[in-house]
């Protein structure tokens, strides 16, 4: 591989890395075959054998930056059926084991933290402007997220983890949570919530609004004014569900600078998808729906500086959930050319591949 041939950087907004390296036991630095390959057979998780994320992957397809999480929600129902840890304790123990994870891939040379814009202009810099081995190891960057905050147990927590470098939080996942309301949840924050989000503000940390039940979502934008963004978000007006933002949502978040993150998993993108019986095939998948969320937050906002990539690959689905036109994350190099298609000139998608994003997060670390 040379400078010639590399593919142009893309921010990816959304990726649950570390859960995939913990409780997949996937070994991100290898290979995505041999990955593959060691879950055959496996019936745990959904997904086995139809990974699509590792770091060479991520490499090959130009991914030099992204939002990775940590992630351990609760457990508020014993019959749900989305797992949660037992106690706050738990979750926070997993999140810090996740944290363990980062920090390995840290001394490893595979990933580095951003914290800060001159680490962004740096690392945007290495990945863009120095030549490389045709056995490519620049170190992808990492903003870290936290997606869902029941794992914070004390504000002190949470300053805790923004001194290790947390720089976004989401403060539900699904379902009812500690601090707020997720995704198949309805009701505002409380006050436990309304205190979380001031020490988010305090600390400047970025508000993730995605998975905000409706209620919660219009207090967050009533009670936080710092920087916010919509991590891995799909439209309401395409894909008719709550877990998508309706036109309404998304005009109050363009009107607020945020950057909206179109997210890839199939039943976000595929209207009556059902889990476990509908694919990629039978629902006639392609990228070009991804590129349909993506017009229609520009269309809205009148121009393509609110639009961004979130993919949430593996985000416990694969490629059996995944548009039928992608093997891999690397495959997220294609959208440029449907972008093209679709009659967006160079520097609008070159600001959706990544531009938008880090225009962001420019502004919200100047302070």
């Amino acid at each position: 591989m040379t400078l010639e041939t590399l593919p142009p950087l893309i921010f990816d907004a959304h990726l649950d890395l570390a859960m995939n390296a913990l409780e997949w036991n996937r070994d991100l630095t290898r290979p995505l075959a041999e990955i593959r390959a060691t879950e055959q057979g496996k019936s745990d998780k959904p997904d086995r054998g139809n990974g699509t994320i590792s770091f060479p992957e991520m490499r090959r397809g130009g991914i030099g930056l992204c939002v990775a999480t940590q992630i351990a929600r609760t457990e508020h129902n014993a019959y749900s059926p989305v797992f949660g840890w037992r106690s706050p304790a738990q979750a926070w123990a997993q999140t810090q084991g996740q944290l363990a994870w980062y920090r390995a891939m840290e001394e490893a040379g595979e990933m580095v933290n951003i914290r800060d814009a001159a680490g962004l202009a740096a690392h945007v810099g290495h990945w863009e402007n120095l030549p490389v081995a045709p056995d490519d190891r620049r170190p992808v960057g990492y903003i870290l997220s936290l997606e869902g905050a029941d794992s914070i147990l004390t504000l002190n927590h949470l300053e805790r983890a923004h001194a290790a470098g947390l720089r976004a939080v989401g403060p539900a996942h699904y379902g009812p949570g500690i601090y707020a309301n997720g995704t198949d949840a309805t009701g505002g924050f409380n006050a436990r919530g309304r205190d979380l989000l001031r020490e988010i503000g305090r600390l400047g940390i970025i508000l993730d609004v995605t998975h905000l039940c409706d209620d919660c979502f219009w207090e967050a934008l009533d009670l936080y004014s710092g920087p916010l963004w919509a991590s891995h978000q799909n439209c309401r007006a395409l894909v008719p569900h709550h877990r998508q933002f309706s036109d309404e949502q998304l005009k109050a978040l363009i009107a607020r600078g945020a950057v909206i993150g179109a997210a890839l998993d199939a039943w976000m993108l595929a209207p009556g998808w059902v889990r476990g019986r509908t694919t990629p095939q039978s629902a006639n998948l392609w990228l070009t729906a991804v590129v349909d969320h993506i017009d229609h937050v520009c269309q809205l906002a009148g121009n393509a500086r609110h639009a961004g990539i979130g993919s949430d690959l593996d985000g416990a689905f694969g490629r059996e959930q995944t548009p039928q036109d992608l093997d891999s994350i690397a495959d997220l190099n294609k959208l440029p050319a449907l972008l093209a298609s679709r009659g967006y000139a160079a520097d609008e998608i070159a600001g959706i591949m990544h531009g938008n994003f880090l225009a962001f997060l420019f502004r919200a670390w100047a302070v």
